[in-house]
């Protein structure tokens, strides 16, 4: 006994299912393009704002406005790490959106320039992908609208994802760099690589 399938229908199944294949993997390419545009347009447009408001502080004022009272939203600064190469926008909060606009600041934490903990978060396949290849030594550069703050990396290390004992209060100024680890994994990582810097120098 023999199994006879028509060929016309299942060419059609078949041209069907390469359709919908089609589809979907253009459907993903525009997310994609979509995601990297708004990024880009949000990165570009945040860096001029910060730009702007510096430059205008700055005519006002040469000092670091040191007094003003820090941001509880919106936008935070800009964190730096030259040898790396890394530049990124930092924005109040960790929502989805926001870290996929931004690196964002962990709400609760200290801000730069004060006492205390100041942690920040940020994807590993987007801003902070370069953190595999830090070093001990290697300086962060946070720029606010009340000033410049440095800092020097002291350590990394990779704990589990519901390990909170990295953000707790310190009362020097330290800054805590969070990412999902291990790097190249794919689907939601197991666990997060901390880098954890200790402010040097004066404001400036």
């Amino acid at each position: 006994m023999r199994l006879v399938v028509a060929r016309k229908p299942l060419r059609r199944i078949l041209h069907g299912t390469q359709r919908l294949l089609f589809g979907g993997a253009v459907a993903m390419l525009a997310y994609c393009a979509f995601v990297l545009i708004d990024t880009w347009t949000f990165q570009h447009g945040e860096h001029r704002q910060l730009e702007r408001v510096l430059a205008a502080r700055q005519a006002v004022s040469p000092t670091p406005l040191v007094n003003l009272p820090p941001p509880t939203s919106g936008l935070i600064g800009r964190l730096e790490i030259p040898r790396l190469g890394v530049s990124a926008i930092v924005m109040e909060g960790t929502s989805s959106t926001t870290l996929r606009r931004a690196v964002g600041h962990i709400s609760g934490t200290a801000l730069p320039g004060k006492p205390g903990n100041v942690g920040v978060s940020g994807h590993r396949d987007t801003f902070f992908r370069p953190l595999r290849n830090i070093r001990q030594g290697d300086i962060v550069t946070f720029t606010t609208l009340q000033g410049e703050y440095r800092y020097r990396v002291v350590s990394t290390k990779v704990v589990g994802a519901d390990d909170i004992a990295v953000l707790h209060p310190s009362e020097s100024e330290i800054l805590t760099l969070i990412t999902c680890h291990p790097f190249y994994f794919v689907g939601s990582a197991p666990d997060r690589f901390i880098v954890r810097a200790e402010r040097v120098g004066n404001d400036s």
